[in-house]
């Protein structure tokens, strides 16, 4: 079952989990962390390590995460999906204000 929820990713999601596998790659060698500290730190095996690296998408999201924090990243986390980076859940936002704001009489 998972081997075919990974097949069925589409290609701009393969291709971004790449990615973030790259740039993580990246920031582990330009902070100079070999890989057996970096998953000693995160609690996980190198091997999984080098999935995480690799955008490996049957990885957890929590294992990704983990590594993140462990290369001093992970406060861009919660910033994914908030409101401010959400273009479309602002104007749908904006389209459900009222037209008109009226003062209620007692």
């Amino acid at each position: 079952m998972r081997s075919k929820s990974i097949k069925a990713l589409p290609i701009p999601v393969k291709r971004d989990l790449s990615q973030l596998g790259e740039d993580i790659r990246l920031a582990r060698i330009r902070r100079r962390i070999p890989t057996a500290i970096v998953a000693d730190r995160a609690f996980i095996s190198r091997s999984t390590l080098g999935k995480v690296e690799k955008g490996d998408p049957s990885v957890a999201m929590g294992i990704y995460a983990t590594v993140l924090f462990v290369l001093g990243l992970a406060d861009r986390l919660k910033d994914l999906v908030a409101l401010p980076n959400d273009p479309i859940g602002m104007m749908l936002e904006e389209e459900a204000l009222p037209k008109r704001v009226r003062l209620r009489r007692n």
